[in-house]
This record gives C-alpha cells, sequence and structure tokens, in this order.
C-alpha cells in the first residue's frame, strides 16, 4: 500500500509541476500523459479488482485515458470547456463494450466523435466484478471534458478545472 501511495504522489507532484510549469509542447504533454495514466490491477483472468461501481468506472477512465493519452490533457481543465460530452455505455462480463449512446452535448462533432471513438478504441476493457453485474453487464456515464486544443480528460479522473 505504501508502494501505491508513493507512486501515486509521484503522478500528483508531476501534474502539480505541469500546471506551474511555462506552457508544455506536445511531445512533451503525451510523455507526462504516458508516464502518469496507469491501468488498475486486475487478476489473472483479467477482472478489475474494483469493489464498487465507482471503482470500476475509475478503473475504465485510466484506461481509456491511457490508450488514447496522445488526447488526453493533462493539466487543469481551462475554466470554460470548449465541450462536454456524456456518454452512457454498457459492458458485458467479459469487458465488451455492448452498447454506447451520447446523453449530453453541444453538438460539437468532432469533440463527440473523439469521445465515441475513443471509448470503442478501449475496448475490451478489464471484466467487471461479478458482484457489480446486473443480468451480465454493468451500465455507467461518464462526461468528456474537451480543452479548446481538442484534448480531453475524463471527469473521474480529472484534475480541478481553472477558475479563469
Amino acid at each position: 500500500m505504501g508502494a501505491r501511495l508513493a507512486a501515486g504522489g509521484l503522478g500528483v507532484a508531476a501534474l502539480l509541476a505541469a500546471c506551474s510549469a511555462p506552457e508544455s509542447t506536445q511531445e512533451q504533454r503525451d510523455e507526462l500523459a504516458k508516464s502518469i495514466i496507469e491501468q488498475k490491477k486486475t487478476t489473472s483472468d483479467g477482472t478489475s479488482t474494483a469493489t464498487t461501481e465507482d471503482g470500476y468506472k475509475t478503473d475504465l477512465a485510466k484506461r481509456i485515458s491511457q490508450v488514447n493519452f496522445t488526447s488526453v490533457y493533462v493539466e487543469r481543465p481551462q475554466a470554460l470547456l470548449r465541450s462536454v460530452i456524456v456518454i452512457k455505455y454498457i459492458v458485458d462480463r467479459d469487458g465488451n463494450l455492448v452498447k454506447s449512446e451520447i446523453l449530453r452535448t453541444n453538438k460539437d462533432k468532432h469533440a463527440e466523435a473523439s469521445a465515441m471513438g475513443s471509448l470503442k478504441n478501449t475496448e475490451p476493457f478489464p471484466k467487471p466484478p461479478e458482484a457489480l453485474l446486473k443480468n451480465g453487464r454493468i451500465e455507467l456515464s461518464e462526461s468528456w471534458l474537451f480543452n479548446n486544443d481538442g484534448r480531453f480528460q475524463l471527469r473521474s479522473v480529472a484534475l480541478a478545472q481553472m477558475d479563469r
């Protein structure tokens, strides 16, 4: 547990450093994203070790961010976001994406396509724990927060937005 806390502290320190540093290059941001976004642990058969629905949702948000790291914004989101896309999606017991639909959008077609693409690009997901399944599935919703440059963070793992 101490090693996990230390590793988490390093990630937070890297994020804080990124927030206070001068504007970074895309290559530096991509490298930072790659180094601090970790995939949650799974059992030997690929089942998530999460014990709650929120824990599993966080696992998936980290996995989506990891797979799509070049599209992820690793610094604090700007105060006024370009777009917020909310997607409801269903994952079956094997970690397959069964269904996804946009619940909220401001009609930014590029952001919609990016959000849906990042979700589909990540499949298969870690298998949900049996205790979280209802009729062999789990239904979740996630918010994609888009900055003006088209990169996103997922609300489940995003930093706090800037004030101005």
